[in-house]
């Protein structure tokens, strides 16, 4: 695919993990209705998703290492079409959780390998441009998944959301298998064992640059799943936000990240990446850091902006932090994408768990939270990121 056509293809991969989720959250409530249960079906099924997509992570990466980045693709894509249809069809609560975990466990592999063929086509820089791009996409979708699920819905029913899922797999395979080439032969020489792979993955954990970008950038995303958990009950709940503020808000914090992500790619051809993060990271720390302090919860129009200022500078370090963690590891960078995600998954999983156990009616167990994972990220900055970067 020509100039920005693969891109393209690979943000259509990693928007799978967003709709998956988003599409059909309009229509739960009916859905728990016909199934004869309440609201703790569908939270299973998104936990049952995230479960999917924790564990194939973590298989993809390796096995697109040594077989190519296509064959993994097929099978994940494939996987994911099929549950995805299968999901339309169940009757029963029990059936449909398990199948949103094959769900997940097939829809992750577009958002792990997508990351390592940008690795396998660019450099560093090349890389945080393009992973800039990529945000826009990302962003975008969890705004246009709950409007384009609630259109299914009223349309066709919920069991056409699961249906369009499945369609959405079937075109990003085929798309892939005659539109995309292959960017890493496969490499079947060596045997195949799992404890390779786990040393493999030690290996990794043993590369300072590695680890440190990537904290710096989970522990900075994991401000921002604290944000995702904890502003509805705040802003609506705290702030009295009526819903249809509330999205308006959630989308000009969406706008910001996009726009943020977008401007990056413009500094790269300008300033080193490592400078980048470093610089970005300031700004949530000393916010997070200003927040926490405060004794009362802050005017709307402070924490609006506060927040606002806060995800905007995610797309400024995202992109960035993940160019420079891949850039030493071309041998191997689906496991060490896979890596890097499962590193992000869990620690937005945990600030997010925080939020909720520290909700107590007010701001505060938000800031402290998001307060926590901007100061860490710059604290693991300094502390070590310095010691070995690329200028």
């Amino acid at each position: 695919m020509k100039r920005h056509g693969w891109l393209l293809l690979l943000g259509a991969l990693c928007a799978i993990g967003p709709l998956s989720i988003d599409m059909y959250l309009p229509s739960a409530p009916f859905m728990a209705r016909e199934f004869g249960s309440e609201g703790q079906t569908v939270q299973l099924s998104v936990v049952s998703y995230l479960v999917g997509l924790l564990v194939g992570q973590l298989l993809y990466g390796p096995l697109s290492d040594r077989h190519g980045r296509k064959p993994p693709l097929y099978v994940g894509l494939w996987l994911y079409g099929c549950s995805s249809v299968a999901c339309a069809l169940v009757d029963s609560a029990v059936p449909f959780i398990c199948l949103r975990f094959l769900q997940g466990l097939g829809g992750c592999a577009g958002m792990v390998i997508a990351r390592a063929i940008v690795r396998d086509r660019t450099n560093a820089v090349g890389a945080a441009r393009a992973f800039s791009l990529l945000m826009l996409v990302v962003s975008v979708a969890p705004l246009l998944a709950p409007l384009l699920g609630a259109a299914v819905f009223q349309q066709w029913g919920w069991r056409a959301v699961f249906g369009g899922m499945g369609l959405f797999g079937a075109l990003c395979l085929t798309a892939i298998h005659f539109w995309m080439r292959e960017t890493r032969e496969a490499n079947t020489t060596s045997r195949f064992s799992w404890l390779g792979i786990a040393r493999n993955y030690g290996r990794l954990l043993g590369d300072r640059q590695f680890v440190v970008y990537t904290l710096c950038n989970g522990l900075l995303q994991g401000g921002m799943y604290a944000y995702i958990s904890g502003s509805a009950a705040v802003l609506m709940n705290v702030y009295g936000l009526s819903p249809r503020h509330y999205s308006w808000v959630f989308a000009a914090n969406s706008l910001g990240m996009i726009v943020a992500a977008q401007l990056n790619a413009v500094l790269t051809s300008r300033l080193a990446l490592a400078r980048i993060v470093e610089r970005a990271l300031w700004l949530p720390a000393g916010l997070g850091l200003a927040a926490a302090g405060l004794d009362s919860d802050p005017s709307i129009w402070i924490l609006l902006i506060g927040l606002f200022l806060f995800l905007s500078s995610i797309g400024f370090v995202a992109p960035n932090a993940a160019a420079i963690a891949l850039s030493n590891h071309a041998e191997n960078a689906g496991a060490a994408s896979a890596l890097m995600g499962t590193m992000l998954f869990v620690l937005g999983t945990l600030s997010a768990i925080a939020t909720a156990a520290l909700h107590d009616d007010s701001a505060r167990s938000l800031l402290i939270v998001m307060a926590i994972c901007s100061t860490g990220a710059i604290l693991v900055f300094y502390l070590a990121a310095r010691q070995r970067t690329i200028d």
